[in-house]
């Protein structure tokens, strides 16, 4: 039995409303499961945990695979860029937002939620056990890059980065952000990082990132200066 479309877009925070209050305590059902090392995870465990049967889980997600990917979504969905206002697009603005991404996507992919969601995803992958890697992958590092490249575009636009294709200079952001941080959490490593620890490497990685494709400007008084010798010359 599969959902509608509508459903699974309301279901994994896709939709214009996002998950109801209900459904995220599902989706946060799930992640606890994992969490806890469920790797085989069942629609009857989550019932279970969310206290709603499993006739609600089928009506809402349509099937497992439908339910893994709407709590993907719905964790992935943490991760935005800040606001900004493209037609206003500066270099205080542009620094803003992307340090706000960067923020966020350490906070979510340092969560202990999301090691585990991202464990299983790699145990899962190329094994049969399901497509929950290709779930993430499509739900997860590529729906966030795209969430990013709208900014990307936009500052190139407005003449503040350089480079010839989007996809990668997110993948150079994204490196520079990550660094090791997750391979270190998925292979066991006790890093902690605190609130002032992810707020300084996202600016660290967003001042190395416009030092890359930042468009260097010639400031004014300087420009002025170089006319007035020309003409006393």
């Amino acid at each position: 039995m599969r959902a509608t479309a509508e459903m699974r877009g309301a279901a994994g925070g896709s939709g214009a409303d996002g998950p109801s209050p209900r459904q995220e305590e599902v989706l946060d059902a799930v992640l606890g499961l994992l969490a806890e090392g469920r790797d085989a995870l069942t629609m009857s465990a989550v019932a279970q945990r969310a206290s709603c049967s499993k006739e609600t889980l089928y009506k809402w997600f349509g099937d497992r695979d439908g339910l893994l990917t709407a709590t993907v979504r719905w964790q992935a969905h943490k991760v935005r860029a800040g606001g900004y206002d493209q037609a206003r697009l500066d270099t205080s603005a542009l620094r803003a937002s992307l340090e706000a991404f960067a923020a966020n996507w350490l906070g979510v992919v340092s969560s202990r939620t999301s090691v585990a969601l991202n464990r299983v995803a790699v145990s899962h992958a190329g094994s049969g056990k399901s497509n929950l890697g290709e779930i993430v992958l499509a739900n997860g590092r590529f729906a966030i890059g795209e969430r990013l490249k709208p900014l990307l575009e936009a500052a190139r636009e407005a003449r503040l980065l350089a480079f010839d294709d989007a996809e990668t200079a997110f993948r150079t952001f994204f490196g520079l952000v990550g660094r090791d941080v997750q391979i270190r959490l998925l292979l066991g490593d006790t890093l902690r990082l605190t609130d002032t620890d992810i707020a300084q490497d996202a600016a660290r990685a967003t001042h190395q990132f416009l030092m890359l494709h930042g468009v260097k400007k010639a400031p004014a008084a300087a420009g002025r200066t170089r006319r007035n010798q020309r003409k006393e010359t």
